[in-house]
């Protein structure tokens, strides 16, 4: 008897094993873990709506939101008076710093200091929106906490004969600039496949290295009148819209650049990685992207820097020439002297700091900064043209791209070769700021 009550027993264990229990039904999946509930938590509720609310104070302010719509929908129901936000600032602030780093894990800490520099930018922006000005140089620092080296536009004289000897003839180097450049511009009825083509490698060469989830997505589609050159809006549950502006002819060497940048392994990663971290720890300030903070020289240079890594030593001109150059309709023999052309023209890029300094703080009108631009980035007019635009609309925010894009390749290129991915990856997926690039 007591044999077969446990050869029954036994039975009853398998069958439960093999179905669960409930009648056959199978046994639910473990629940996630719920995040631990953190000191930061309340602190960081209250940096989203103080950035919430200063969209409101600033069209553009907030590049994404996608946490509770209550409080967006709050924040526009209600939005309070700039000295409201500013004393909000200044209360958030002073409890930021109150937290003690002892009391935080590693990954705690790096939260910590990374609300206190974004409410720090925030509290500096709320002062421009009230009218504060500064030079160029102490915004940069004061907004996304980088100070970039102010150099002379004659510094540059060597880089621009340098380029001379590359393209020899007669006129005006900016204009011998602008002829060469326009053998390897894009019809535009050729764009749209180029484009994709460059993405989808991007996306490959990404996905190698970088686990997204499955229904990660983007749309790219093609505008005018805008003052940028490309935009990745992120929409939330992993999905992006990507634009390419065509104000401009796009040159051929841009097609890998923007498709890094806007989608793989830029923006549209760095977004993904972002929003799994709100949803996953629950760490609600990674589900708004204020675009004058820090933040912001992390996106724009590990953006740029995804160029690189995707695309090491002479990958990205073997993949152009194999694939772009037939899909544009352009001869690929050309594509070595182009590429170091290209190359070359990006010594001149830190020359727009000076001009940009000057231009801003009044020194010189529109006009002076265009021929600025012309003669020391040897730009053709209506891509210097453009490029006062930015400045216009987005003032000191353009040191993200090179000052970005150099400490960013140059904290990766510190890190064991076959370990650059995970570093890229770790940058992405937590609190990083400028200064981590220097650690």
């Amino acid at each position: 008897m007591i044999v077969r009550r446990l050869a029954m027993l036994a039975a009853a264990v398998l069958l439960a094993g093999c179905f669960g229990f409930g009648f056959g039904r199978p046994a639910p999946p473990p629940a996630p873990p719920r995040p631990a509930v953190s000191v930061l938590d309340p602190l960081a509720e209250r940096f989203v709506k103080l950035t919430l609310q200063i969209g409101e104070k600033e069209a553009g302010y907030v590049d994404a939101y996608h946490g509770p719509p209550a409080w967006a929908a709050a924040a526009k129901a209600a939005p309070l008076s700039l000295e409201a936000l500013e004393r909000e600032g200044a209360a958030l602030y002073t409890d930021v710093i109150e937290v003690q780093p002892s009391r935080l894990s590693p990954l705690e800490a790096k939260r910590r200091r990374f609300l206190y520099e974004h409410v720090r930018a925030a509290r500096f922006r709320l002062r421009m929106i009230g009218g504060h000005r500064v030079s160029f140089y102490d915004e940069a620092e004061a907004l996304f906490g980088v100070r970039p080296r102010a150099r002379s536009l004659d510094s540059f004289d060597a880089d621009i004969a340098r380029i001379a000897a590359l393209l020899p003839g007669t006129g005006p180097l900016p204009a011998r600039v602008a002829a060469f450049r326009k053998r390897y511009e894009i019809p535009p009825a050729r764009l749209q496949a180029v484009m994709e083509a460059a993405i989808a490698e991007c996306r490959r060469r990404t996905l190698v290295h970088i686990p997204l989830p499955a229904n990660e997505r983007f749309t790219l589609s093609f505008v005018t009148g805008k003052p940028w050159g490309g935009y990745n809006w992120f929409e939330g549950d992993a999905r992006s819209r990507i634009e390419i502006n065509t104000d401009l002819p796009i040159t051929i060497d841009r097609a890998v650049d923007l498709g890094c940048h806007e989608g793989y392994p830029g923006h549209h990663v760095h977004n993904v990685l972002m929003e799994k971290l709100y949803k996953e720890r629950g760490w609600v300030e990674f589900s708004i992207w204020p675009l004058f903070a820090p933040i912001g020289f992390i996106a724009e240079g590990t953006a740029n820097a995804g160029v690189g890594l995707a695309f090491p030593g002479d990958e990205k001109l073997a993949f152009e020439q194999r694939v772009l150059y037939p899909l544009a309709g352009l001869d690929p023999a050309g594509a070595p002297a182009f590429a170091a052309v290209t190359e070359a023209l990006q010594s001149l890029r830190s020359a727009e700091y000076a001009i940009a300094d000057a231009y801003l703080a009044g020194r010189i009108d529109r006009a002076g900064a265009i021929a600025q631009l012309e003669r020391t980035q040897l730009s053709a007019p209506a891509r210097a043209a453009k490029r006062v635009d930015f400045i216009d609309t987005y003032r000191s925010y353009i040191v993200n791209y090179g000052l970005g894009e150099e400490m960013a390749s140059a904290y990766l290129q510190r890190q064991p070769e076959g370990a650059r991915w995970a570093a890229l990856t770790r940058l992405l997926s937590e609190p990083t700021l400028p200064a981590d690039l220097e650690r």
